[in-house]
């Protein structure tokens, strides 16, 4: 293992975004530590590329979540580079869905975020750079009723790195927060919701994992908080 080359965390490793934003990184010479529920996932991952190392959390699982920051720390060294991807989501409206949901979605959308920048931050600060991405939604700026307990957690979610890019964007730190309005062309996105629709309706898992690299490595003279990314044909 070569610790002189960057580190890259990345939470919500799926088989979509999350899997496209660690080849995108180790393509440019990362190491990516990968958190995701799904340990046969990530071994896959991880066996299909080079220079990614799985971790096996649940992140709304706090104590577990920190323990595993802590691994990542003593195994991997310190990142430059946070995407925390993982999103908790549940689609009813406030008197049909369950109460709990909203405290389960806040943990995995905001809370998590709160522990992980508040574990590797420090690092970030002593080194004077550092950029943390946040992928979100339009539940972030509105709430529709079949969000009532999923769009207050991505709203909060926001809010959170705001005031974190208004704190540490003067000590070098980027953070910033990139909203996808859209489907995003997975198969499980596609067959049970969206099967009859074209493939301008989609936003590509590679291409968003594009946007997220390119914010991430912007110009200190010229960086983003606030960034929506749409297919050309999505209205709005």
């Amino acid at each position: 293992m070569n610790n002189s080359t960057p580190l890259c965390v990345v939470t919500g490793v799926g088989d979509g975004t999350g899997a496209s934003i660690v080849k995108r990184f180790a393509a440019s010479n990362y190491r990516v530590a990968m958190i995701a529920r799904n340990e046969t996932r990530l071994q896959n991952i991880s066996n299909e590329i080079d220079n990614t190392y799985a971790y096996t959390c649940d992140v709304g699982e706090i104590d577990n979540l920190t323990r595993t920051i802590k691994s990542i720390q003593q195994e991997l060294g310190n990142p430059e580079v946070l995407i925390h991807n993982a999103v908790a989501a549940s689609f009813q409206n406030f008197l049909e869905s369950d109460p709990d949901d909203l405290e389960k979605n806040f943990r995995v959308n905001t809370t998590s975020l709160l522990y992980l920048a508040r574990s590797l931050v420090p690092a970030m600060l002593e080194n004077g750079k550092g950029a943390i991405v946040v992928t979100g939604n339009t539940a972030a700026y509105r709430g529709v009723p079949n969000y009532a307990l999923f769009a207050p957690t991505k709203a909060a979610q926001r809010i959170l790195a705001e005031s974190m890019a208004r704190h540490l964007g003067p000590k070098g730190i980027h953070v910033s927060y990139v909203s996808i309005d859209a489907a995003i062309d997975t198969p499980w996105t596609r067959k049970p919701f969206y099967s009859n629709k074209p493939e301008e309706f989609f936003s590509k898992p590679g291409a968003i994992a594009e946007e997220v690299f390119h914010v991430a490595h912007q110009d200190r003279s010229t960086w983003t908080f606030d960034l929506t990314i749409r297919p050309y044909a999505e209205k709005w």
